[in-house]
């Protein structure tokens, strides 16, 4: 070695901006500019290491493991109170990844294309004839207004239309089969006749309240047998997502989170009556229904957005009317096929604005491979 026998360092060596020396021990150090300073031979003159050794896989396995599996930075910082480690990095790194704890705690899942979406999304149909369904709560709800009423636990029964993205809100008391029973009734009555229900199966409930997840923690076939006669009866089947896949019913999720949105900054800390509660969310549902659904045009001379309250009465809930298409000359007739030449222009604008935008994959754009027979693999499941 050079540095032993001639005392000098290679110019293309990985040490010469160290300048190392040997101490009285024939110990390679690191020469430094730290002579002065007032602390450790060790911290002043570290022992220089090799990144590829037995001895230097030994010490980054325990100073991992005295960092309590620390990463990379920290092992290194750890390390330069004795030792300098050629490539410290890389090779703190090629620790971590060999040690089972942190691979297993840093493991990611494997995302699958994503899929194309189902016929109930894409296929033109009346607002809620196909439906999705969910609860957010709970929330307080007083029993009456003035000082020393008691408050309880009330939730929100949220219809979500799955091919215009129409929200209907019910406030519901309690989480029995009666109280969605009511609700879906309610809905029924106002929205029409709903042919196919979607809503999670209770595996895959996630931010609920435990009350939540245990509405729908029972099997299908014993999911209270009063709802499956009432939907039978109104001639409604009921689908169930798969399980351990919340991502199927990222619809009514959306509308959830965008129900909370409003109801958090209109409510604050104040707790209302049921009257009032359910005033403001027949509110909110007018503002999620006047909603764009597609993106905003800068031209001025662009027709207004499309919303799912054109589905619904025509034209946005809570914007001024467009135009008025009232006039005394028009019979009946000509104002019913008036009005259905309005809504086929709504299916086209949907078709031709709305569908474009599921073209991209703004996710899960790769296919990745799927594991093999033998593979050792982890399987995730959230808490």
């Amino acid at each position: 070695m050079d540095i032993k026998v001639k005392g000098i360092v290679q110019k293309k060596s990985k040490l010469t901006s160290l300048n190392p020396f040997l101490d009285d021990l024939d110990i390679l150090r690191v020469g430094g500019r730290l002579e002065k300073a007032e602390t450790t031979t060790d911290v002043k003159h570290p022992i220089i290491l090799p990144s590829k050794s037995h001895l230097t896989e030994l010490i980054l396995n325990e100073a991992h493991h005295n960092t309590l599996h620390g990463g990379p930075q920290l092992m290194i910082n750890y390390l330069r109170t004795k030792y300098w480690v050629i490539d410290a990095k890389n090779q703190a790194k090629l620790v971590v990844r060999k040690c089972v704890i942190c691979v297993r705690h840093a493991a990611q899942t494997r995302v699958q294309l994503m899929g194309q979406l189902p016929s109930a999304r894409v296929t033109p149909i009346r607002a809620f004839y196909r439906s999705g369904v969910d609860y957010a709560g709970p929330i307080q709800i007083r029993t009456s207004k003035g000082r020393g009423h008691r408050a309880y636990k009330g939730y929100i029964c949220l219809f979500v239309c799955m091919a215009t993205r129409a929200v209907h809100l019910e406030a519901v008391s309690d989480l029995t089969s009666q109280g969605f029973i009511a609700a879906f009734k309610r809905f029924v009555a106002r929205r029409g006749h709903c042919a196919d229900l979607f809503s999670d199966n209770g595996t895959n409930f996630v931010g609920a309240a435990r009350e939540l997840r245990d509405l729908f923690a029972k099997e299908k076939s014993t999911l209270t047998t009063e709802i499956a006669e009432c939907l039978a009866n109104n001639g409604t089947t009921w689908h169930f997502i798969p399980p351990h896949a919340p991502h199927f019913g990222g619809l009514w999720e959306a509308g959830i989170k965008s129900t909370k949105y409003h109801l958090i900054r209109v409510i604050g800390t104040a707790t209302l009556t049921f009257e009032e509660i359910s005033t403001l969310l027949y509110q909110i549902e007018a503002c999620l229904n006047s909603r764009p659904l597609s993106q905003i045009s800068t031209n001025s001379q662009d027709p207004t957005p499309l919303t799912p309250g054109h589905f619904l009465i025509g034209e946005s809930l809570i914007l001024v009317p467009e135009h008025n298409y009232e006039t005394s000359s028009i019979s009946s007739l000509k104002r019913w096929q008036l009005t259905q030449r309005m809504l086929q222009q709504f299916w086209r604008r949907w078709s031709s604005d709305y569908l474009s935008q599921f073209l991209h994959r703004y996710k899960w754009a790769n296919k990745t491979p799927e594991p093999e027979i033998g593979d050792l693999v982890l399987v995730k499941e959230d808490v």
